[in-house]
This record gives C-alpha cells, structure tokens and sequence, in this order.
C-alpha cells in the first residue's frame, strides 16, 4: 500500500468556526464532530483526507498548500471575495489582493484567526 495522508489536526481559536471558515472558502464539506466528546471538527478535503480542526488554548498558525484546478481556483477566489476575506499573492503579504504567485501562474493566500496561512495555487 502506498502511503497517503489521512488527517492532519489544524490548531484553532475555536474549532467549529474554523472549520466552517476554512470549508465555506474552499468550498467544501464541514462533517459533524469527531474524536472523544466531538474534540475535532473535521473538514473533508478529499475521498482520503480531512482536516481535524482542534480547539488549543494557543494557536500556533501552520502553513497548508492546495493544488487545484483553474475551474476550482476561480471558485475559491470568488468566494474569497464574497465572504470579504483578505488575500494575497505572497506568505509575507497574504491581504494585498493579488493573485500572480511566485510558483505558479495563479495562487492565493489567506489567513484564519489562528495565524494559519492556506494557499492556493493553480496552473492557469
């Protein structure tokens, strides 16, 4: 069997807004609460991987790396844009509005309230 990625916990202010944040930009599934007594708030990622948000009484932000297609990146910006949430084209400035990333033609940046930086990126 190869190995793959089942889940990975990402740290939160509050787990249950972070991963209605995370899943309503990225367009995806927030599933109901998991672990012992609901201590996680999973997002489904993809057929194999979710996101297992945690409440931690002090966040420290990771850094999480999407490759999608065009079609989901135009998605993504849009809601980005609808939902009012700052974006940029680098780690350094995730909130100047641009989408012309140094690796890629098109990626994005963001934050949660945790400090944990997502990007996105695209090949066209």
């Amino acid at each position: 069997m190869a190995v793959s990625l089942n889940h990975t916990i990402v740290p939160a202010v509050d787990r249950t807004e972070a991963a209605r944040f995370f899943a309503a930009v990225m367009g995806l599934e927030a599933l109901p609460p998991a672990g012992h007594d609901g201590h996680f708030a999973p997002v489904r990622v993809n057929d194999s991987l979710t996101l297992d948000f945690m409440t931690v009484e002090h966040p420290e932000g990771h850094h999480l790396a999407f490759d999608v297609d065009p079609a989901t990146f135009d998605a993504i910006l849009a809601r980005v844009r609808d939902l009012g949430v700052p974006y940029g084209n680098s780690p350094r400035d995730p909130a100047n509005g641009r989408t012309d990333h140094p690796l890629c033609p098109r990626g994005l940046f963001f934050t949660d309230a945790a400090r944990n930086l997502y990007e996105v990126m695209s090949p066209a």
